[in-house]
């Protein structure tokens, strides 16, 4: 899948959270023509939940930092082809799903949607992970 060219030049992008250096991961990796953006939650950089109790609000959020990271990896929103939404009440599933609609409805990426039990905090609402191919 990877050559080892590859692997020599893996780029991993982080965030100023406290997250990522304390469980040992990155916001996103970039492997070649490939990046893979971490779950992403409507935390900001200041530790806060945004949009508390929308999970429209928070999906919007999410998508921002999402294209944050893929703009650091040197990819789009356009490069990405998988998406997976983690929701900890699927009754939400129309506002997650809207918010995903807004940014790839031209896109049109492969999507799962799952509910969990719980996210890392009570009051965020959703998760989300990206997988992107830059052409």
């Amino acid at each position: 899948m990877y050559t080892e060219d590859d692997m020599k030049k893996r780029t991993t992008i982080k965030s100023p959270t406290v997250w990522e250096e304390r469980l040992g991961y990155s916001r996103a990796v970039r492997v070649g023509n490939m990046v893979f953006v971490a779950g992403t939650t409507a935390v900001n950089d200041f530790g806060e939940v945004v949009g508390r109790g929308d999970s429209y609000e928070q999906s919007k959020y999410v998508f921002e930092k999402i294209a944050k990271a893929l703009n650091e990896a040197g990819a789009e929103m356009k490069h990405v082809v998988r998406t997976r939404m983690y929701m900890s009440d699927i009754r939400c599933w129309e506002h997650v799903g809207k918010a995903h609609a807004e940014v790839f409805a031209g896109i049109r990426p492969a999507a799962t949607m799952v509910e969990v039990n719980h996210l890392i905090h009570p009051d965020l609402l959703v998760e989300i992970e990206v997988e992107a191919v830059i052409p």
